[in-house]
């Protein structure tokens, strides 16, 4: 036999699978105008459901709900639930997809760094390695100079031909 507590159990799985397909694909179940980006999301919508069946659960269980007025209880009890779950995950939510990012660093960025070699650069034609960083993190490019520059020496990029080498000029020892 189905008790309350079972149903109200897979009303919140079925939130849960919802939440979890809605983090991996997307949008998927956006209620009302797609572009008027309302509170009523996925994200939303399985917040509210999910904490609905779980406290209605929780509740169904310590009220021994067996009768139409007891169920009523679990239900109300899990609705009082759900509205704060819904307005914590609309917060979190919108908190998320509102929140500044740094701009994604491009080749330009790097003329103007200064790194250091570690791999010998050769003069002319060769290539050694440099470590420089960009965007606060070390990136290790190829590295061309016109001058030998020993590994180890301290360096200024001037141009950048691609996104993974760049020409570079000796500063001194770092």
């Amino acid at each position: 036999m189905l008790t309350a507590t079972v149903v109200f159990l897979v009303i919140g799985g079925v939130a849960v699978a919802v939440l979890a397909l809605a983090l991996i694909g997307g949008e998927l179940l956006h209620l009302g105008h797609p572009e008027a980006g309302g509170p009523v999301s996925t994200e939303v919508a399985a917040g509210f459901i999910g904490a609905f069946g779980f406290a209605g659960a929780a509740a169904a269980e310590l009220l021994a709900a067996r009768t139409p007025a007891m169920i009523v209880a679990a239900a109300a009890v899990g609705a009082l639930a759900a509205v704060p779950a819904a307005w914590i995950a609309w917060r979190l939510s919108r908190a998320a997809r509102n929140m500044r990012t740094d701009a994604t660093p491009q080749r330009q960025h790097l003329v103007g760094s200064i790194g250091v070699v570690v791999t010998p650069v050769p003069a002319g034609s060769g290539y050694g390695e440099v470590r420089i960083r960009l965007g606060g993190q070390p990136v290790k490019l190829n590295a061309r100079a016109d001058r030998a520059i020993p590994a180890g020496a301290q360096i200024f990029v001037i141009e950048a031909p691609s996104d993974t080498s760049v020409v570079v000029e000796e500063t001194g020892k770092v």
